[in-house]
């Protein structure tokens, strides 16, 4: 539909457009004239005046710069050579003049609008005072300490070039040199006073602060520009030196020095994430992360040494109370974020103990079933209070009250609940490395463990959904490992927790499918299953004292169930994955049974029984009736050969018998198929190999016996019209004749005259020749023949 405007709208619409019209008519008209005149002589280019106060060239700001280099190494060198060649008055005079000359300079110069050059001579000016300080160090002040008289002369210098700046705001250099001089003063002090490397840190925060308060509250932007980034580096130094003096500290005493001076930073940092939006996050962090460094590191001075890492944590966790206050969103952000950093190196830390839990069962491999292992204690005895109280907190954080304003943050509830969830796994599964409980125990509490995770997995209303849930399913599984390699130190143990897992993992699987839960969480579970089962009877096989290769007959109870329950419409979705999960035991038990021929044999053949038989199901026939064939073939020639049969035909005509029948079946289901799709390959799998034997047989049965056969294929395919046994029999037949008839060849050739053999071949060429347009005609028809054949 289209929407017609209003008459009185559609007018003015129409009105414009006309106007608009009638202009570019008027444009067009005045051009045609312009070009309909004689041409006008062009008037001569005046070039416009440049003002004088039209800004600097960059050839001028090199020569100024130039300029104002070589007069302060003039000024330099007078200064430290040519110093003692006159008296304190005339130095005094020489240097006092120059300086003011240098200073005053500047000021006629702005008037005049020579900007530049002002700025040339005013940092002239600038080094000729830091020149009269060394001056007056070496003439009023030579037993002076130096560090001292360099606080004292750098702390007068930037109050002169900061006053000198303010009064000449157009220059844009006093300023920020005044600026970055302010940095020394009270650092120099400390160092010059001989304290401890606290009191550099304290002077070192203490100018961090006055550059804060310059950047936030300087009326000229210049300075703002110059004293933020100078207060960052300064307070990193502060809370570089802090930092360390903490982590260095062996007493509550010693600690509570740098924890006064961290938490001087943190508040400091807290201060200007108020005031300056465009930081706020990034001082937040580092406010938080000062501040449980401070806390931090003087429960490390109280508290054992292993349990350093848990003070450190609980520190993080109180930071995550902010969320339910009132500070601004980039504070809270930024406090938080300073809490997961601490909350994940701590885990970090941890993780040792998980590996050790996970993997320690590996060990037993090479000494299984040899008695009850003893559980060791970790080095990292404190790792399973870490992981829950990490754990605990990502849960009271992933449930926390959110107001409105904050509903942004609502998307990382689901990470802190997946998170949790990973953290109280792994503390739970590093407890008995700590707590050393009976072996029993110890090897129950992670099949236990993989039972809660797996109801939630497949739990339908579990909180977070699928996130959650497949967060589970990826804890279960190398759980459940953990469980299975800490359950070989004896044989019932194996056996009842593969048992265990075999039956949690499959019940798993059945609800996740009748819940309908992700297909690929069905199948995961499922194809667990199956492995779990294959470990199972493998484990009971050897613990009843089987041999491999009765154990290898046994295995294939796993693929033979998995086939019939992947019939039921029920199992349907996660079919593929669990029978090739199942094909995986029937390789196992085909490498067991490997040693023995005979075994080797009636494996495949129940093989290829379990592949016919899922071959029934129609979307597996084609693949499965291959594979079928394939194993019957193998079983036939692994049983010919565990016989000592050589003879070839044994070995192919049971692949030829099956696919002339199916070739015979697919030419009556497909009257148009050729021959040698539907008999080629059957026919070529037995009379290639026979024919090579024959050649290199010295008895008269077998190429009697293949002779008369191709004869026969041969008379078949001329009789039924088709190529594949016609040419086949044929070539074989003759092939066969030729190679019968070879010795008697052979001799007559010799018994004949040497010049008897060329002539002949030339009175069969000259034959040939002057047939050959009718010989061309009979091939022409035998091929036509050939051509109507299938």
């Amino acid at each position: 539909m289209e929407n017609v405007p209003p008459p009185a709208h559609e007018l003015a619409l129409i009105d414009q457009e006309l106007a608009r019209l009638d202009a570019r008519r008027g444009q067009l008209l005045a051009r045609r004239a312009v070009l309909l005149s004689p041409p006008a002589r062009p008037a001569a280019t005046v070039r416009p005046v440049a003002p004088e106060s039209s800004p600097p060239t960059s050839a001028q700001n090199v020569l100024l710069l130039l300029g104002g280099v070589l007069l302060a190494v003039a000024a330099i060198a007078f200064t430290l050579v040519s110093w003692g060649h006159m008296g304190i008055g005339g130095r005094a005079a020489v240097l006092t003049g120059v300086t003011a000359l240098a200073l005053a300079a500047p000021v006629a110069l702005l008037r005049r609008d020579l900007r530049s050059t002002a700025e040339a001579v005013a940092a002239l000016g600038l080094v000729l005072t830091a020149l009269d300080a060394y001056a007056l160090y070496r003439v009023a002040f030579p037993g002076a300490d130096g560090l001292g008289y360099t606080a004292a002369a750098t702390a007068v210098l930037a109050a002169l070039w900061t006053g000198y700046g303010t009064a000449l705001p157009a220059l844009r250099g006093p300023l920020p040199v005044a600026v970055l001089t302010a940095q020394l003063p009270l650092p120099l002090w400390a160092l010059a006073t001989g304290d401890t490397p606290s009191a550099v840190a304290w002077a070192l925060l203490v100018t961090a602060a006055l550059d804060t308060t310059a950047a936030l509250w300087a009326g000229s932007r210049t300075v703002r520009a110059f004293a933020g980034p100078a207060a960052w580096v300064t307070a990193s130094g502060a809370l570089l030196t802090g930092g360390a003096l903490s982590v260095l500290a062996e007493t509550p005493a010693e600690a509570l020095r740098p924890a006064a001076l961290l938490l001087a930073a943190a508040a400091l940092g807290l201060f200007v994430a108020h005031r300056a939006g465009g930081t706020a996050f990034a001082c937040a962090v580092v406010a938080g992360l000062a501040g449980v460094t401070a806390a931090g590191g003087v429960i490390r001075t109280i508290v054992p040494e292993d349990w350093a890492v848990p003070g450190y944590l609980l520190c993080g966790v109180t930071l995550l109370a902010v969320v339910r206050t009132r500070l601004a969103r980039p504070v809270v952000r930024g406090l938080t974020w300073a809490a997961a950093a601490v909350l994940g190196t701590s885990v970090l830390w941890a993780l040792p103990s998980v590996g050790v839990a996970l993997l320690g069962g590996l060990g037993r491999v090479p000494e299984i079933w040899t008695g009850t292992p003893t559980v060791p204690l970790p080095y990292q005895p404190a790792a399973p209070v870490v992981l829950l109280v990490a754990a605990g907190a990502l849960t009271a954080w992933g449930y926390r009250p959110l107001p409105d304003a904050r509903g942004e943050e609502n998307g990382l509830r689901t990470p802190a609940l997946c998170g949790a969830v990973a953290l109280g796994w792994a503390g739970v599964l590093v407890l008995p490395l700590v707590l050393a409980p009976a072996y029993p125990v110890a090897v129950a509490v992670p099949l236990l463990l993989t039972a809660v995770l797996l109801v939630a997995a497949v739990h339908p209303r579990i909180p977070a959904g699928p996130p959650v849930a497949v967060t589970a399913l990826c804890c279960a599984g190398p759980g459940s490992v953990g469980g299975a390699l800490l359950s070989l130190a004896t044989r019932p143990a194996t056996v009842t927790a593969l048992a265990v897992l075999t039956a949690l993992f499959a019940a798993a699987a059945v609800a996740a499918v009748r819940t309908g839960i992700r297909q690929a969480v069905s199948a995961a579970l499922a194809c667990t299953a199956v492995g779990y089962a294959t470990a199972l009877v493998a484990a009971s096989s050897a613990a009843a004292g089987l041999p491999a290769e009765h154990t290898a007959v046994i295995l294939l109870v796993v693929p033979a169930a998995v086939a019939l329950l992947s019939a039921r419409p029920g199992v349907r979705p996660v079919a593929s994955p669990v029978e090739i999960a199942a094909a995986g035991a029937a390789l196992l038990a085909v490498a067991l049974a490997s040693g023995r021929a005979p075994v080797l044999a009636l494996v495949l053949a129940l093989c290829g029984v379990i592949a016919a038989g899922t071959a029934i199901r129609p979307e597996r026939r084609k693949a499965a009736g291959y594979t079928a064939a394939a194993l019957f073939v193998l079983a036939t020639w692994v049983r010919l050969a565990a016989s000592e049969v050589s003879v070839p035909e044994a070995y192919t005509l049971p692949v030829t018998v099956p696919a002339l029948v199916v070739g015979l079946l697919r030419s009556r289901r497909d009257p148009a198929a050729s021959s040698w799709t539907a008999y080629g390959p059957g026919l070529a799998a037995t009379l290639l190999p026979s024919l090579l034997a024959a050649w290199g047989d010295t008895h008269w049965a077998r190429p009697l016996l293949l002779g008369l056969a191709a004869l026969a294929l041969t008379l078949a395919g001329a009789r039924l019209s088709l190529q594949a046994p016609l040419l086949l029999g044929g070539t074989v037949l003759a092939l066969v004749a030729l190679h019968e008839l070879a010795p008697y060849v052979v001799q007559v050739v010799d018994a004949l005259p040497r010049w008897l053999p060329p002539a002949l071949a030339g009175l069969l060429l000259l034959a040939v020749g002057a047939t050959y347009e009718q010989r061309l005609k009979d091939a022409r028809r035998l091929r036509e023949s050939l051509g109507r054949m299938r």
